[in-house]
This record gives C-alpha cells, sequence and structure tokens, in this order.
C-alpha cells in the first residue's frame, strides 16, 4: 500500500519574513554568493547561509531558484 503525503504551499499570510531575510532574499535574487552578501550585510558567511536555510524551509523550497521564484510570486521580490 502506497502512502501520499501532499505538501501544501504556503500563503502569502503564512510566510513571515524578517528585515535581515527579506535583504537576505533581495541579494540572492541580484546573483549575490554568500560572501558578497555577508560582506554587504556585516554577517558571517555561516549566519547568510543559515538565514538561506530558514528561507528555504519557510517556502518550502528545495532550491535557491525555487526560493526566489516562490518569494517574487509571495510578492516579497
Amino acid at each position: 500500500m502506497c502512502k501520499t503525503e501532499w505538501i501544501m504551499e504556503p500563503s502569502a499570510d503564512e510566510v513571515k519574513v524578517t528585515s535581515q531575510e527579506k535583504k537576505v532574499l533581495e541579494l540572492m535574487a541580484a546573483g549575490k554568493t554568500c560572501n558578497q552578501m555577508a560582506e554587504d550585510m556585516g554577517l558571517t558567511v555561516q549566519t547568510i547561509k543559515w538565514y538561506r536555510m530558514r528561507l528555504r524551509e519557510k517556502f518550502n523550497a528545495a532550491t535557491s531558484s525555487e526560493l526566489i521564484h516562490k518569494a517574487g510570486a509571495h510578492g516579497l521580490l
């Protein structure tokens, strides 16, 4: 017997991002690397990677390009 698991897409009201997360999204969309984002924001590369991971979780995105697409669809970019 096969078990089907449905993954619901978060609605715009359900996705809450901080100002720092929004800045990371904007820089990702601009094509910046983690190193460049860290320098621009005055943060460590590890912190940028943590923000990216949290954003992918919030948007249920497997890749960075999927994250940018979904963030744009939610009006965040």
